[in-house]
C-alpha cells in the first residue's frame, strides 16, 4: 500500500513538472511569439530562477505571463523535485543498513515471510503478489535487492538465520515462512529458529535430496518442495499425459482462464450449514460452482465427495467456478 502511494506521488510529480514545462513554452510562443528553442530557454530559465538575460525586451503580456510562471512554479516546481529526489536517493539509502525494517513491515500481521529471493524466491514472490497476499523477503544480496527495488515488494536485508532478522520481518506476527535458500542446512536452521519464534507458523522449505527433506520435516517443516523432483516429474507427464497437464494448467489458481480452482475453509460458515451434507446445501444449484475435494477434520483428502459427505468444522472445501461463484457461494455459507 505504501509503495503504491509512492508510485502516485512519482507520478504527480513528473505531471507536475511537464504541465509547467508546456505551459511556459506555450505561454511564450503563443504571447511573445518565440520559437520553439527560445520558447524552452525562457521556460528553462523562469523556471529555475538561474537569472539568466531574457532573449529579447518582453511585451507587457509576456511580463505578465512570466510573473504568473515564476510564482507557480517556485513551489510546484520544488514539490516535484523533492518528490522524485527523494524515491531515487532515500529509496537506495534505506537498504544500506542491515536489518533495515520499513515502517510498512511493522504494520504487518498474517503476512507471509520469504527467505531468499533466488528463482525459487522470486518465483514465490510473483505467485503471492497475483494473489494479493501481504508478504515481505529477506534477502543478504545486497545488489539482488536494488535490482528489484522498483517491483513493490518489501524486502529486508540480511540474514535469514539471524533471529534479529526473523524478527524484523515480524515473525511473531507471520502466518507462514517460505525459505527458498540453495542451502539445505541453512533452510534447516532458518526452520528451527522461525518455528522456536512462533509455534504457529504455517513453515515451506526447499530442499534439495532426500535427506535433506527427512530432516525438514523433523525440524517442523510442514511442507518441503524439491524443485528439482518436481520439475523432473513435470517433464515426464508433459510426455506421458500432455492434454492433463494442460487441463490442470487451466485450474491455476491465478489463470486467465474464468474458471479458477479455490479452498474454503468450513470454520467460517454459519451454523445453518455446519454439519448439512453438500446435497442439502444445494449450493451447485444456487451458485453454478462445482465442490470439486473435500478435506475432513482429520486431513484426509477427498476427490469428488459424495452428495452425502457432511460439512464439518476444520474442514475444507475445494470449488471449480467463476471467482464471481465462488465469491457467492462464500456470502451463501456465511449467511
Amino acid at each position: 500500500m505504501g509503495r503504491q502511494t509512492n508510485k502516485l506521488k512519482i507520478r504527480l510529480a513528473i505531471i507536475v513538472l511537464l504541465s509547467i514545462f508546456v505551459i511556459g513554452v506555450s505561454g511564450y510562443m503563443i504571447i511573445e511569439g518565440d520559437n520553439l528553442l527560445n520558447a524552452i530557454y525562457m521556460t528553462v530559465i523562469t523556471v529555475s530562477t538561474v537569472g539568466f538575460g531574457e532573449i529579447h525586451y518582453l511585451s507587457p503580456s509576456g511580463k505578465i505571463f512570466t510573473i504568473f510562471l515564476i510564482l507557480s512554479s517556485v513551489s510546484t516546481v520544488a514539490f516535484a523535485l523533492s518528490v522524485i529526489v527523494t524515491h531515487l536517493v532515500e529509496g537506495r539509502i534505506s537498504y544500506f543498513f542491515t536489518g533495515q525494517k520499513s515502517k510498512y513491515v511493522k504494520k504487518m500481521k498474517d503476512h507471509i515471510i520469504i527467505c531468499g529471493f533466488g528463482r525459487n524466491g522470486q518465483q514465490a514472490a510473483h505467485e503471492l503478489k497475483a494473489n494479493n497476499f501481504s508478504f515481505v523477503v529477506i534477502e543478504n544480496d545486497h545488489e539482488v535487492i536494488l535490482n528489484h527495488l522498483e517491483q513493490d515488494i518489501e524486502f529486508i536485508e540480511g540474514d535469514s538465520t539471524n533471529d534479529k532478522i526473523l524478527e524484523n520481518a515480524n515473525i511473531k506476527t507471520a502466518k507462514s515462512v517460505i525459505t527458498t535458500l540453495p542451502n539445505d542446512a541453512n533452510n534447516l536452521y532458518v526452520v528451527l529458529t522461525a518455528r522456536s519464534l512462533n509455534p504457529r507458523l504455517t513453515i515451506i522449505s526447499r530442499a534439495s535430496d532426500e535427506n535433506s527433506e527427512k530432516k525438514l520435516r523433523m525440524a517442523g517443516v510442514d511442507s518441503v518442495v524439491m524443485p528439482e523432483k518436481v520439475g523432473g516429474a513435470h517433464m515426464a507427464t508433459l510426455v506421458t499425459k500432455p492434454d492433463v497437464i494442460e487441463f490442470l494448467e487451466h485450474l491455476s489458481v491465478h489463470s486467465d482462464d474464468p474458471t479458477i480452482l479455490e479452498e474454503i475453509t468450513c470454520d467460517n460458515f454459519s451454523e445453518k450449514y455446519k454439519d448439512r451434507t453438500i446435497y442439502d446445501t444445494q449450493i451447485r444449484k444456487k451458485t453454478g460452482a462445482n465442490i470439486v475435494g473435500y478435506r475432513n477434520p482429520h486431513g484426509k483428502f477427498i476427490l469428488n465427495p459424495l452428495p452425502d459427505t457432511k460439512l464439518k468444522p476444520h474442514s475444507k472445501l475445494f470449488v471449480l467456478g467463476t471467482p464471481e461463484q465462488i465469491e457467492k457461494m462464500k456470502d451463501i455459507f456465511r449467511q
